[in-house]
C-alpha cells in the first residue's frame, strides 16, 4: 500500500503532530499519497463558533505535493444520529470568521465539506445507538453513504454496532465508495475486541468484490504510513490486490474523482 488516507494532526486536540510532520513521516515510509483527516466532531469544542473551525475553511492553503507526497484534504466526520446525519448539519453561522455578515446563514457542514477532497464518516459517541435495532443501524449507514462527499465508512469493525453487513457492503459497491481497513483497529494490544469483526468485514469485502481503503489512523507522526497489521490481515484472507484502492496514488485519486468528482487545485 502506497497511500495512507486517515491520519490526524494537532488540530484534532488528542493528536500530537503537525501537518508537515505527518507528511515527512509519510515520505519516510515511501507513501505516494497522504490523506490528512482531522476530526470534524463535537468532541473538539464544547461550543461551536466559526472562529474555531477556520482550520477546515482554509484547507485550500495546503500544497498538493509536499516532500514528494501527494497531499489530499479530508476530515473524519462524526455520524450523530440514526437518520445518518453528520456533525454540523444543523449548525449555522450568520457571520464569517472576520465578523462580516453573510447574506444568509451558512451551514458549518457545507462550508467544511466544500474544502475537503473526501470525507471519512465514523461513529465515535455511540449513545444515540442505544436500543437501536439492526435495521436502524443498517439504514443509518445507507443514508450516510448517500452524502456526496462521504467516500469512506471509517473503522466500522471497531464500533461493535450490529448491522446487515451484506446490505451495507452492497451499497458501498453501488456508490463506488470504500470500507476502511483501519490499522489502529487491528493492533491487538489496543483493539483486541475488534479484530474478529474487522476480519469478517474484510473477508466479506473480498467475496463481494467491495473495494477497501487503508488508514493508519495515526495520532502521532511516528505511526503514519505503517500498515503491518493490515498487511497481515490481507495475507491471511488472501485479499485481492485489485480491491485495495490504496495500492497506489493514481488508483486512490481515481476512486475519489469517480465517486465524488474532480479535486480542486
Amino acid at each position: 500500500m502506497l497511500c495512507d488516507t486517515h491520519c490526524h494532526t494537532l488540530f484534532s486536540r488528542h493528536a500530537y503532530s503537525t501537518l508537515e510532520e505527518d507528511v515527512r513521516a509519510a515520505a519516510a515510509q515511501g507513501m505516494e499519497l497522504l490523506g490528512v483527516t482531522d476530526h470534524y466532531s463535537s468532541m473538539l469544542f464544547s461550543q461551536q463558533t466559526i472562529q474555531d473551525w477556520q482550520y477546515f475553511l482554509n484547507l485550500w492553503a495546503w500544497p498538493r505535493r509536499w516532500h514528494g507526497v501527494r497531499l489530499l484534504r479530508g476530515c473524519e466526520a462524526d455520524i450523530i444520529d440514526l437518520d445518518g446525519n453528520i456533525f454540523g448539519h444543523d449548525i449555522f453561522f450568520d457571520k464569517g470568521s472576520n465578523g462580516s455578515a453573510y447574506r444568509h446563514p451558512h451551514s458549518l457542514k457545507k462550508m467544511a465539506f466544500a474544502q475537503c477532497d473526501y470525507v471519512i464518516a465514523s461513529v465515535h459517541n455511540k449513545d444515540f445507538t442505544e436500543g437501536a435495532s439492526r435495521e436502524q443501524i443498517t439504514r443509518m449507514y445507507l443514508r450516510v453513504l448517500e452524502d456526496p462527499k462521504v467516500l469512506i465508512l471509517g473503522h466500522v469493525g471497531r464500533t461493535g454496532l450490529d448491522f446487515d453487513l451484506d446490505t451495507v457492503l452492497g451499497a458501498v459497491k453501488e456508490h463506488g465508495k470504500l470500507i476502511e481497513v483501519n490499522e489502529s483497529s487491528l493492533i491487538a494490544q489496543k483493539r483486541a475486541g475488534s479484530y474478529k469483526r474487522c476480519r469478517q468485514i474484510v473477508e466479506r469485502c473480498a467475496e463481494l468484490g467491495v473495494s477497501v481503503s487503508f488508514g493508519s489512523d495515526a495520532h502521532v507522526s511516528s505511526l503514519v504510513g505503517h500498515h503491518e497489521a493490515a498487511d497481515a490481515l490481507f495475507d491471511e484472507v488472501h485479499f485481492p490486490q485489485e480491491l485495495v484502492a490504496c495500492r497506489d496514488a493514481a488508483t486512490f485519486a481515481g476512486v475519489v474523482e469517480s465517486a465524488i468528482g474532480p479535486m480542486a487545485e
